[in-house]
């Protein structure tokens, strides 16, 4: 089985113990590549280092609605400076994560909205994916999408919108990142969803160390988990988990850019 973890925050200090031990564990259970996002300016160099420092791990960066109190103007020109130092450099796969995020209330609209187009058009200038967080705000952020058109489309990462908006979402070119969420017995809403989703709008996540499976409640989630996810979202769908590795790691390569 090869499996691709396309959302994970490996450089947290949750992981500081014991990450090296970690990835071996990754690459001997088939999980051989991974994307570490960049969610705020003070985090962007860590991530760096550590996509240098590791086979199989590739970067992004971008601006997470959830920090905005800590966003500066200036941190979007540093964005700007930082994907163009790296551009085309293999390691750089991504801008993200930034997104839309209307379930916490103190989180200003206007101002989301207005880091949210800032990222997307950085994201068309250098030709690269989107990884986005979208939380309470399909609407908007469809609406967004289909007036700025991202050309190389992205992830939508934890999926956990209607089938429609599904459908919306892969119109405009982007895959469907699906993780521990939907392991959860009482997400019937969300399970029912992924049954009905065709195979070549997923993408695997873990969102390490955040949305733990039901394998592993109140745990520590870990990229060593995304087989097991993988197995339980296989038989939601009624296939074998080698399909939906191969189909979910075929439709992430594509996206990015891998051979």
């Amino acid at each position: 089985m090869h499996l691709i973890d396309t959302h994970t925050h490996l450089d947290f200090p949750d992981f500081d113990a014991d990450r090296r031990e970690l990835l071996a564990n990754c690459r001997a259970q088939g999980v051989e590549k991974l994307v570490v996002l960049g969610v705020h300016q003070a985090n962007w160099q860590r991530v760096w280092d550590l996509a240098l420092s590791e086979e199989g791990l590739y970067a992004a960066f971008g601006l997470h609605p959830v920090y905005l109190d800590e966003h500066r103007p200036a941190h979007l020109n540093e964005l700007r400076d930082w994907l163009s130092r790296y551009a085309g450099h293999p390691k750089l796969c991504a801008v993200g994560e930034f997104g839309l995020d209307y379930f916490l209330q103190q989180l200003d609209r206007e101002q989301q909205q207005q880091l949210f187009e800032a990222q997307l058009t950085l994201a068309v200038e250098f030709e690269l994916p989107t990884l986005l967080h979208v939380r309470r705000a399909h609407a908007a952020t469809i609406a967004t999408l289909k007036r700025l058109k991202p050309s190389r489309g992205g992830i939508i990462h934890a999926f956990a919108g209607s089938y429609e908006e599904a459908r919306e979402y892969l119109k405009l070119g982007f895959k469907l990142g699906l993780g521990g969420a939907p392991t959860w017995p009482q997400a019937l809403r969300l399970r029912k969803v992924v049954a009905q989703l065709p195979l070549e709008a997923i993408v695997l996540e873990t969102d390490s160390p955040d949305m733990a499976p039901v394998m592993h409640p109140n745990q520590r989630n870990s990229p060593q988990h995304l087989p097991a996810i993988c197995a339980v979202l296989a038989q939601l769908r009624g296939i074998s988990a080698e399909q939906l590795a191969s189909a979910s790691s075929r439709n992430a390569a594509e996206l990015f850019g891998w051979d």
